[in-house]
């Protein structure tokens, strides 16, 4: 584990956001469900993704990695086992979305990952697989492996989407292909909305019908994927890190390559921003921002958790009270991300008080450094190193590889942007 070391310092420039690893997942599942060859273009080349790109080739299609393409041919699985292992790595996107794909194989799938996955919620989506058909178990209430038999059936299935949207995506990727009609009712309060709009938006320009009415989507069964590949859009959760910059160490940067045409939920950071003082300028492929004040301010985060980390430094440099509200369901990610906040709201030197519904943090107009080497949450680092900016000292934040969760370049993109302010 390396720790990264940076100074207060401005960032300012220009810069390309980074793939979408929201849409590389779900262009991924929709290519392997094509029944043809599929290309998918500018994909986001991180961790997360190859262990999607990993477990599709275990259920059949081959994935050839190029830099700026992934060539996907769907066919048969080549692993003619009784028994199929899909390792999902950290990535709770891969472990949702290959539960929902495997339930279409005849063959049992083993699905297993890293420590802290076993602990991310899933059964509320295995329940509506075995509604459908599939065999279902894992050990206890809780944990991995998991291990999913299909085939599944189409059908009515109510699931319950109060703990994580990426249930609706995965049974909503796969239901257009059963053979027969089905419809899908959410159930419980919707969290993170914004990324079953992704999907759906995936889907219709694939040539994928759905029918919405409210919480009940109804879907036409054997639907087929008519193109031959997807343009992934540029990353609105990784430009968030550096507009966030941009405001708090007095900077000014552009992010393009984030076009408003695809619902993205962290283009929320914007507002944010606005209203905690930032001056924005939205352009048609992304966002200019620039500091201007810091002024205290309200947000629920309920469709757009994985801000979190990111609005708890905004608050904490802040003088005054801020108030995070909703995304109860930031404590189940790669970290319990709402006491983690808090705990790098303390490092800066900040009074974060937890309620049962909100975070409040009484910010400071002086910020601390951070010491927080053996920071591991990928969102958490990247929130720190925003944080760092404007600390009254040199930090020291890691792990400097968390990043390749979701944000590869992050160091390099950031250090161009503070011109070189950062080393590990």
């Amino acid at each position: 584990m390396t720790a990264v070391r940076l100074r207060p310092g401005t960032a300012s420039g220009t810069v390309r956001a980074p793939p979408s690893k929201s849409y590389t997942h779900r262009a991924l599942a929709v290519g392997h469900l094509a029944n043809h060859p599929f290309g998918v273009r500018n994909p986001l080349d991180s961790e997360d993704t190859r262990a999607t790109a990993g477990a599709l080739t275990v259920l059949g299609t081959s994935v050839e990695r190029r830099s700026n393409e992934w060539r996907l041919r769907p066919g048969p699985a080549t692993d003619r086992s009784p028994r199929l292992r899909i390792d999902c790595g950290e990535s709770g996107t891969t472990l949702r979305f290959a539960s929902a794909l495997a339930a279409l194989d005849h063959r049992p799938a083993i699905l297993t990952g890293a420590p802290r996955l076993s602990e991310r919620p899933i059964e509320d989506l295995l329940q509506a697989l075995r509604a459908l058909g599939a065999k279902a178990q894992r050990p206890g209430s809780a944990g991995l492996p998991i291990t999913v038999r299909g085939p599944i059936h189409s059908g009515r299935v109510s699931l319950n989407a109060s703990r994580s949207s990426q249930f609706a995506s995965a049974l909503l990727l796969v239901l257009p292909h059963l053979a027969g009609d089905s419809v899908l009712t959410l159930e419980g309060p919707l969290v993170s909305q914004p990324y079953i709009e992704s999907t759906v938006a995936v889907l219709d320009q694939q040539g994928i019908r759905l029918t919405r009415h409210g919480r009940r989507f109804r879907i036409a069964g054997s639907q087929r994927t008519r193109r031959r590949g997807f343009v992934v859009p540029g990353d609105a959760s990784s430009a968030a890190y550096l507009w966030a910059a941009a405001a708090v160490s007095g900077g000014s940067v552009r992010v393009r390559g984030v076009p408003t045409a695809w619902p993205q939920a962290d283009r929320a950071i914007l507002g944010l921003l606005e209203s905690w003082g930032a001056r924005v300028t939205r352009h048609q492929d992304g966002a200019t921002v620039s500091a201007d004040r810091r002024l205290p301010f309200r947000i629920d985060l309920t469709d757009a958790p994985d801000l979190y980390p990111l609005a708890g430094v905004l608050a904490a440099i802040t003088p005054g009270r801020s108030r995070i509200e909703g995304a109860a369901h930031a404590t189940l990610k790669e970290s319990d991300r709402r006491e983690e906040t808090a705990a790098l709201a303390r490092q800066l030197g900040a009074a974060p008080r937890a309620t049962a519904r909100s975070l409040e943090i009484r910010g400071t107009s002086h910020p601390r450094a951070i010491r927080a080497p053996a920071m591991r949450d990928h969102r958490m680092v990247m929130s720190a190193a925003v944080g760092a900016l404007a600390a009254d000292g040199p930090s020291i934040v890691g792990d400097r590889d968390a990043v390749a969760k979701s944000f590869p370049g992050f160091w390099e993109v950031l250090s161009s942007l503070l011109g070189g302010s950062v080393s590990a």
